[in-house]
């Protein structure tokens, strides 16, 4: 009995600890993990600064500030789809901060999907959550993780950041 509650538990943490194992880097080239974050929401957002939900960096913005105490927002540039982020890291960080006045953490420019899929976004789209899998469809999708790391929602690009169907998750 002691084995099988042992096992149980085991299954329970280790999905939500991988998360916290992938190696990242800045948008400044420093490696950083989601790990530092533990104990807070994540709001996982794959971005681009030619894309008609561009505007969405204000309000993820927004949601960083008002909600700073309960989740951390991390922006990943892509390059995904129809080559709405063609900028280098130094060119989207410019233009983040400049139009946007962006101060929550971003990557390095990632691939979202296809046979180059950064390892945490193959994560994402196969993990088990209440809303549904499969590949990244276009900009500005969300994933929300729980304070251990656990993906609990996922969220198309058409949900706007400071929505209800978002905030009331925090």
């Amino acid at each position: 009995m002691k084995l099988l509650a042992i096992f149980l538990t085991l299954m329970l943490i280790t999905p939500a600890a991988e998360v916290y194992q992938f190696k990242l880097k800045t948008i400044d080239g420093q490696d950083f993990s989601l790990a530092k974050y533990k104990g807070k929401k994540i709001l996982v957002v794959n971005t681009a600064s030619k894309c008609g939900y561009t505007p969405q960096y204000a309000d993820l913005q927004k949601l960083a500030d008002l909600y700073k105490d309960k989740v951390v927002v991390v922006g990943f540039p892509e390059n995904n789809f129809a080559g709405q982020e063609p900028g280098t890291n130094a060119e989207i960080k410019s233009f983040c901060t400049g139009k946007y006045n962006v101060t929550f953490p971003l990557s390095e420019k990632v691939s979202v999907k296809g046979d180059d899929i950064a390892p945490l976004f193959k994560y994402l789209t196969e993990a088990p959550n209440p809303d549904f899998t499969g590949e990244v469809k276009w900009n500005f999708e969300k994933f929300l993780l729980d304070e251990n790391g656990k993906l609990i929602h996922r969220y198309r690009s058409a949900v706007k950041p400071l929505d209800p169907a978002i905030t009331n998750a925090l």
